[in-house]
């Protein structure tokens, strides 16, 4: 990847905003939704390239704007898409045709947090001149701190930002409230919510950060003497989430009937466009408490919204799941087998992950057969599922072969199950079909879910070299690795 900072051409104009307007979008051309479309709609595996649409469309006459990218950048973050954000923020930063602000280099530099970690991201902070860090690039790399739940750096960049840019915005403090949170500090929580309070900077989102840490230790005391202050504090927001949020802290401790209440003042404030966003949410807190009844009444109301919504229904599921009504779930199923417009591969998964669990196979499998035979591709996760319970099924014959499935399967947000390979490697070994071992350890390297020196030793293994270790012992210390460098994606708010 090439420089973003180039010696040759000016590197952003101060005069300008980082933000950019719907008209701005609208007035330069036309056309741009259609590249839009294909920039979204195109396939969300992050392995797949996306600048080749952007070289497509620029080489044919395209018109791509400052604006559009900056646009398409965020519309890929709020979908998660990191890898295709960052690809087209790099894309933009290689081209001299573009003057980058303050924001487009702090998004870049959460971006590069996300996908590729802190190390990297901090050898691209060393290029950046130290003249142009300002505020909101220092923003960004306390976001990217508190993202890695990286304490002590997140602390030192926090203390230079009250140094040098003193704060009239709560952004940075919310940022540090929530790491607080997360760690289970809550005297640090606490004390720097004080000094907000002496600064008068707090807002909506400070309380709510310090409610979530209530009902996460379970300090049912706290969590209510702030919602009391929260009904009277014009500054705070009180609406259907705070309720929500109650209602889980009450659950966590038992106490039903007044989650109960919660969940009806939740209900209450639930307006407008939350609507949809409240009610599963609703939905799922009564289907923890096992209320089938107000699991199926909320439902009725999410379907008189006259929107058909895939997450909807996956709500529904996931809810009559919990409940254990199967037989429930399986007409929410045909219902949106009947009426999807985009199929979504995270509800039947669902389903059959649930029919693998309780060990009715015979109906996971023909399921699967039914969905193959209608062209649908299934999701890597579905068929290590299925290979999971084959292998306690002690039938290996069938756990290879669903292994072999994830080789053509849907891998995005995949990671793979490390007992399952284990044992397919195990077996096949025994059996003697090196090849079969060899094509999957290689489709495993090739995607990034093996190291090269994992995939060495266990190509070894294979071959009888090691003759005293064991698979799962040498991918163990692969998984741990995985786990100790893997980023925790929070919600936390774009600086």
């Amino acid at each position: 990847m090439r420089m973003l900072f180039r010696s040759s051409c000016k590197l952003f104009n101060t005069s300008r905003v980082s933000g950019y307007s719907t008209e701005a979008l609208l007035s330069s051309s036309s056309s741009f939704s259609e590249l839009q479309h294909q920039i979204i709609a195109c396939n969300g595996d992050p392995s797949v390239p996306v600048t080749p649409i952007l070289n497509h469309w620029v080489q044919n006459g395209g018109t791509l704007t400052h604006n559009h990218l900056q646009h398409l950048i965020a519309r890929l973050s709020q979908s998660r898409r990191y890898s295709h954000a960052l690809q087209l923020s790099e894309w933009m930063s290689e081209s001299s045709k573009y003057n980058l602000t303050p924001g487009d280099i702090a998004k870049h530099l959460n971006l590069i947090s996300r996908v590729h970690g802190l190390e990297r991201t901090e050898s691209f902070l060393r290029g950046i001149p130290a003249e142009l860090i300002g505020f909101k690039i220092n923003a960004a790399l306390l976001k990217c701190y508190a993202d890695h739940k990286s304490l002590e750096k997140a602390e030192a960049i926090m203390k230079k930002i009250k140094e040098i840019h003193p704060v009239g915005s709560p952004v940075c403090y919310n940022m540090m409230l929530k790491l607080y949170a997360q760690l289970g500090k809550y005297d640090k929580l606490d004390n720097l919510m004080r000094e907000m309070m002496e600064k008068d900077i707090c807002n909506g989102a400070t309380y709510t950060i310090r409610l979530n840490a209530y009902v996460a230790a379970a300090d049912i005391e706290g969590m209510e003497k702030l919602l009391m202050k929260m009904e009277i504090d014009p500054l705070a927001t009180v609406d259907w989430y705070i309720y929500a949020t109650a209602a889980n802290g009450y659950l966590k401790v038992g106490k039903v009937e007044k989650a109960l209440s919660a969940l009806k003042k939740s209900e209450q404030l639930a307006v407008g466009r939350e609507k949809k966003l409240a009610y599963e949410s609703i939905q799922t807190i009564y289907a923890s408490l096992g209320n089938r009844d107000e699991v199926y009444r909320i439902w009725t109301k999410c379907k008189s919204l006259n929107k058909f919504h895939n997450k909807g229904y996956l709500c529904m599921l996931n809810s009559l799941v919990k409940l254990g009504d199967i037989v429930g779930a399986e007409k929410i199923l045909e219902e949106w087998e009947s009426n999807y417009k985009v199929f979504d591969s995270r509800i039947p998964n669902l389903m059959i992950r649930t029919y693998c669990k309780l060990g009715m196979l015979d109906k996971a499998e023909a399921y699967i057969k039914r969905l193959l035979d209608s062209d649908k591709q299934l999701h890597a996760s579905t068929w290590d599922n299925l290979a999971d319970h084959y292998c306690l099924d002690n039938d290996m014959e069938k756990a290879v072969q669903a292994m072999k499935n994830v080789l053509s399967a849907k891998l995005q947000n995949w990671r793979p199950n490390p007992s399952v390979l284990a044992a397919s490697i195990e077996y096949l070994k025994e059996k003697g079909d090196l090849e079969s071992v060899l094509q999957i350890l290689k489709f495993y390297s090739e995607g990034g879910y093996l190291s090269v020196a994992t995939y060495d030793k266990l190509v070894s293994y294979v071959h009888g070299e090691i003759p005293d270790a064991k698979a799962i012992d040498l991918i163990r210390v692969e998984n741990q690795l995985q786990e100790d460098t893997e980023v925790l994606d929070k919600d936390t708010n774009d600086v």
